[in-house]
């Protein structure tokens, strides 16, 4: 694969995961007991039902865009290993070169487009 694609995917993947931990940081707090853990925050409007109920709902929402972005890190942080690692761009399942279009348009791919129908189709 081109290194000079290969360069671009990385500089777009950091400042995404710089994003996405700017992001992370506004709405969890880090785990006493571990490091590289978070949690959303319950947030505390008062004490009325209503600002209960908006407290709960927030809460429930932070937690499913806290995995879901938790989730986009750990995509990122392991396409980053493998481009540190000169792994990119191969599949993990058949080892063939993944098309070069389908990693720019989803970076973090890490089957070609065989093997990801293959394993659709077990589904």
């Amino acid at each position: 694969m081109n290194k000079k694609i290969i360069d671009q995917i990385k500089k777009e993947l950091l400042v995404r995961k710089k994003q996405i931990t700017k992001d992370l940081q506004s709405f969890t707090k880090q785990d006493i007991h571990e490091k590289d853990v978070r949690h959303a925050k319950f947030p505390d409007y008062g004490d009325a039902y209503d600002e209960s109920v908006q407290e709960v709902d927030d809460y429930t929402t932070g937690l499913a865009t806290e995995e879901v972005l938790e989730e986009t890190l750990r995509d990122i942080n392991n396409t980053l290993d493998r481009i540190a690692n000169d792994t990119y761009g191969i599949c993990k399942y058949c080892k063939q070169p993944i098309d070069e279009k389908r990693l720019l348009a989803r970076p973090v791919a890490n089957t070609c487009i065989a093997c990801k129908l293959k394993m659709q189709k077990m589904v």
